[in-house]
């Protein structure tokens, strides 16, 4: 995606390694530079993803691990096609949290499924598709879980899996920014909100 025809901005990272607060955040300061912004979400950035979110995160009963990522990948499909490109042939600045990255970590490391799969059926459902940057804040899962905790909400069916999903879940994150530095930006994100935040800003400030 070309800058000039837009900016795609996704936050990678474990559930509690607060992707929310830093996309508020950039959010408003890409505003107060006088830009157009899109805030968005995978699943759930469009009224059907809003369906598909409810079923992969709240459904009670079981779902197959296949199903689950074929579920992600119909909702990245219709997603891309009718919000972000969209956005970006208008020249706005897009800021997603979750992308194809969260599927090759949670479907593909998380629940044991060949991740090269897994990223090859995003990308064919997006079509080829991929963000100008990605910000990966990286938290171990023992602190991200107090996190969870301390918030005292109910988790969704992702957030409450056991610590050696979780743990899956972060190598694989961390191979993929190992894998395609030029696109990823890692954080630690045990430093303080602030500091996180200028880090990110230095990171889009010169794509803008």
């Amino acid at each position: 995606m070309s800058a000039s025809r837009g900016l795609w901005i996704t936050l990678e990272g474990g559930d509690g390694s607060g992707k929310t607060t830093q996309a508020r955040l950039l959010h408003e300061w890409l505003e107060g530079t006088g830009r157009t912004v899109v805030r968005t979400r995978e699943p759930g950035g469009t009224e059907v993803g809003v369906l598909i979110r409810d079923i992969v995160l709240h459904h009670r009963g079981d779902i197959a691990p296949r199903a689950e990522a074929l579920l992600y990948a119909a909702d990245r499909a219709h997603h891309v096609e009718t919000l972000v490109r969209p956005a970006l042939a208008r020249g706005e600045v897009v800021i997603q949290d979750r992308y194809l990255d969260s599927s090759v970590a949670y479907q593909g490391a998380g629940r044991v499924l060949d991740a090269t799969e897994v990223r090859g059926l995003s990308l064919w459902a997006a079509d080829g598709a991929l963000p100008d940057v990605t910000v990966l804040l990286d938290l171990d899962p023992a602190t991200a879980r107090a996190r969870l905790d301390a918030a005292d909400k109910p988790f969704d069916r992702l957030e409450s899996e056991k610590d050696e999903f979780h743990a899956r879940v972060r190598a694989a994150f961390l191979a993929l920014a190992a894998e395609e530095p030029e696109r990823f930006l890692v954080l630690d994100a045990s430093r303080p909100v602030e500091d996180l935040a200028a880090a990110i800003r230095a990171r889009i400030q010169p794509l803008l």
